[in-house]
């Protein structure tokens, strides 16, 4: 999707209204939306590096990334959001390939692993990630692990 601004930023160079609307949009969809109560604010926000994507000043699409060993062996992307309104758009696609671009731009290629939703591996299928492991449940939701071999 086109006209998505794109910020790629520590947790403190995060000002207190961009952490408000991450914070928010994160509840609205996986709290709210997917009616799953759990601990978003997990304590590993600091050591991430945040994507975040805004259209015309409005946060629409957002993940946060990490360097390999901090939640994973391999770096790892999580808590890939979209605002309802974007979706069908390709801001999702769009917020998965800028994620890896990332990634890359800042530690080389590499593998990535992340825990996905399992409806939405084929989704992830597209941008390379295969299936690893077993499936599990994840605070009630069926979750696979999904390696992006380099």
């Amino acid at each position: 999707m086109s006209g998505i601004e794109w910020r790629y930023l520590a947790f403190d160079a995060l000002s207190v209204a961009e952490l408000y609307a991450v914070l928010q949009l994160r509840a609205e969809v996986f709290v709210v939306e997917q009616a799953c109560v759990f601990q978003d604010m997990d304590g590993a926000d600091a050591q991430a590096m945040h994507l975040v994507g805004t259209l015309q000043g409005v946060l629409v699409a957002y993940a946060r990334c990490f360097a390999a060993g901090e939640k994973f062996v391999e770096a790892s992307i999580g808590r890939i959001v979209t605002r309802s309104s974007v979706r069908g758009s390709g801001a999702g696609h769009a917020l998965v390939e800028k994620a890896i671009f990332c990634l890359f731009q800042r530690s080389g290629a590499q593998a990535i692993r992340i825990g996905a939703q399992a409806q939405l591996a084929s989704f992830y299928g597209q941008h390379g990630f295969e299936k690893s492991g077993s499936p599990y449940m994840e605070d009630g939701i069926p979750h696979i692990e999904m390696l992006r071999s380099v």
